[in-house]
């Protein structure tokens, strides 16, 4: 599919929010093998690794609550699943995560441009920081912000205004860059630009729906919208 593009604002962009999973990393199969792992250790069935692109996103609880078989989702059962899922995604989390083809290429050409970055994940806080470290050494990001439990999971706008807050730039000056309904959701509640990412975990009617402004095929078409 081609990029989809809309009308911009003649305004300049002063910053760009990223998404991490599926955005700027492509963590997917270091995600589904920690859950299947836990979910074999359990004696319950395990799940292809695209059946994950729609399981993630929503934070390790979401996950697992999806990924455990609907008979066996009580509170306890899921808890449990969540702590083992955290034990054994510590233990495998950069074995094939890899930041996504061009992501390097536009993270430098948006640096080039001067705009402030930063990144806003449901990953747990210290997996999101420890990713943002291993995986993306060579860029200066403002602010790296991932789940903790005085802060609401995306869609709720109070990440994203956090991070506005902190970077003093007003929402509307922000491109939001993310590849799933959860992220365009997050940017619109905000008052920042929606842009969907075509090369992560999820569909372009998905990304359309939640409210893109854009869809990009790939990471160095956001500089159409610079």
């Amino acid at each position: 599919m081609n990029s989809v593009t809309f009308p911009c604002r003649a305004k300049r962009f002063e910053a760009i929010l990223f998404d991490l999973d599926g955005t700027l990393l492509d963590t997917l199969e270091d995600l589904a093998n920690a859950a299947n792992n836990v979910l074999e250790r359990n004696g319950f069935p395990t799940h292809d690794m695209d059946a994950y692109r729609y399981m993630v996103g929503d934070g390790a609880v979401v996950l697992m609550r999806r990924a455990i078989p609907e008979a066996r989702r009580d509170d306890t059962t899921i808890h449990d699943c969540v702590q083992a899922f955290r034990e054994e995604y510590g233990r495998c989390w950069n074995v094939k995560t890899r930041p996504y083809d061009g992501v390097p290429e536009m993270l430098d050409t948006v640096a080039a441009h001067g705009l402030k970055m930063a990144v806003l994940s449901n990953k747990p806080d210290d997996f999101t920081k420890q990713c943002v470290t291993e995986f993306l050494p060579h860029w200066t990001f403002c602010m790296v912000l991932g789940q903790h439990d005085s802060l609401p999971l995306k869609p709720d706008p109070a990440g994203a205004k956090e991070i506005a807050k902190c970077l003093n730039v007003p929402p509307p000056n922000f491109i939001y860059l993310g590849d799933t309904a959860i992220d365009m959701k997050t940017a619109v509640a905000t008052g920042m630009f929606p842009v969907g990412a075509l090369w992560g975990f999820r569909t372009a009617p998905e990304l359309l729906e939640g409210g893109a402004r854009v869809l990009i095929k790939r990471p160095m078409d956001v500089l159409n919208i610079l």
